[in-house]
């Protein structure tokens, strides 16, 4: 598809909430218009788009509570579109909570996920359930139950499970197999009767791996109907020997999490996910389960992954005998998913400040494009078709809205993008540009704190 052909094709998609954006489904002048205004690196959020993933997932699992993976993109903006959009949150730390409470979620909205959760944050948890007692903590070891209780927490718990199973779209990232998350299947019965005589057991959680492709969802639908087993389990009196009666009684479940991890479609040819059809393969596989409990899961990258745009200028045109690689201003401090994963991003350029020469008319070259960092590993894409780039072209990095600005660091200290949230068509930064000043500010405040003490205390 031509520029042009893309930007015709840009003014016709959005009423449709087509279930996959394309990097060429962007606006190139609007693009190009909020780069020259906030200059580059820059991230573009789509909040619109938010809102349409948000009632495809709705509309795919109506009985379902569906709860935001905040983990995938933290921002603000983005928070309150999936709270007003009626999505819960699903928060992996202490800071997503502090995050989802500060964008106006309530603790009967809050689930807080956690993986070996330091001390700090169980203290901090532990406090907002003071006042927020609907709030859930999910718990994957009996250790962490046990901190808890330490803490004096006796309230809502969800216990999440290691069914065995696992998938996702690189081995980093596929959780349902691996040691590191839940209580392994063959001891979650008892564990979780256990926990029931201490807190107010109110789910099982588990969740394969993120970015879960169409042709892995049979080990989606594995995990999510032993699940349904265990819920099933636990919904009749046990038949175990124990001195406490409540050893017995069933174990009365508000819900099953199966978790989120719907893949979306990097590369320009990949088909979408076939939302409803997963939604009902989900259904029938933890199908039946006991009467009063709900199913639930919790997508991240689906809701944000498309909605995002990373623009980059090329500030470096440099021909090789073995390729022509073509620097940009941003690189894996911006967007780290390449160099982490090898993870695939579809690159559009856009051409010029001024639109000239038109991209339509330039012959398609490959290319690497490469970052700024002093690191062999900092591509963002190799062996890329891109129309001929000449310095000051700007590029557009798609499906950039998850795990790309919260996945962002200092790394070469580099100020962290800026962010720009689209909305209704009005664009409003989100996040500020990080300045050079800002990469010191811990190091002055902890000087300022040193000369503020008395000095024998120094």
């Amino acid at each position: 598809m031509s520029d042009a052909d893309a930007d015709a094709t840009a003014d016709a998609v959005g009423d449709g909430n087509p279930p996959v954006r394309r990097v060429s489904d962007w606006n190139a002048e609007r693009l190009r218009g909020l780069a020259g205004e906030h200059e580059t690196p820059l991230y573009v959020q789509d909040l619109d788009r938010v809102r349409e993933s948000c009632e495809r997932l709705l509309a795919a699992f109506p009985d379902a509570d569906v709860r935001y993976a905040v983990k995938a993109h933290t921002g603000r903006a983005v928070l309150e579109a999936v709270r007003d959009a009626g999505l819960d949150a699903e928060c992996a730390s202490a800071g997503e909570v502090d995050r989802a409470l500060a964008a106006g979620f309530g603790g009967s909205r809050l689930h807080y996920t956690a993986v070996n959760p330091p001390a700090r944050d169980l203290d901090y948890v532990a406090g907002v359930a003071e006042a927020e007692p609907e709030l859930t903590v999910t718990v994957g070891a009996v250790d962490t139950l046990d901190r808890l209780a330490e803490r004096g927490y006796d309230g809502r718990v969800c216990v999440r499970v290691n069914p065995g199973v696992g998938a996702g779209h690189h081995e980093k990232v596929t959780t349902g197999g691996a040691a590191k998350f839940g209580i392994p299947y063959d001891r979650a019965a008892e564990a979780t009767r256990d926990a029931a005589g201490r807190f107010d057991v109110v789910g099982l959680h588990a969740h394969a791996g993120s970015g879960i492709d169409p042709d892995q969802l049979d080990s989606h639908r594995e995990l999510v109907a032993r699940m349904g087993e265990l819920a099933r389990d636990l919904s009749e009196p046990s038949d175990r020997d124990g001195d406490d009666p409540r050893d017995a009684d069933p174990i009365d479940l508000e819900y099953v999490d199966v978790g989120g991890g719907f893949g979306v479609p990097y590369e320009e040819d990949a088909p979408a996910l076939d939302l409803p059809a997963v939604a009902e393969a989900t259904r029938e596989a933890v199908a039946p389960l006991p009467a009063g409990v709900d199913l639930a899961i919790e997508p991240g990258r689906y809701v944000v992954a498309d909605a995002g745009v990373l623009l980059t200028r090329v500030n470096t045109v440099k021909p090789t005998p073995d390729e022509t690689v073509v620097g940009v201003d941003a690189g894996m401090t911006d967007l780290l998913r390449p160099a982490m994963y090898d993870a695939y991003h579809p690159i559009r350029n856009l051409g010029g400040a001024s639109g000239e020469p038109p991209v339509a008319e330039r012959e398609a070259t490959p290319v690497t494009v490469a970052g700024p960092i002093c690191e062999t590993g900092d591509t963002l894409g190799r062996n890329r078709a891109l129309a001929d780039p000449s310095r000051g072209d700007l590029l557009a990095v798609g499906v950039a809205g998850a795990y790309g600005y919260e996945m962002a660091s200092q790394y070469n200290s580099r100020p962290r993008p800026a962010e720009v949230a689209l909305d209704d068509g009005r664009a409003a930064v989100a996040r500020r540009r990080e300045t050079l000043g800002d990469l010191t500010t811990v190091e002055r405040e902890a000087d300022r704190d040193r000369t503020d003490r008395p000095e024998g205390d120094r």
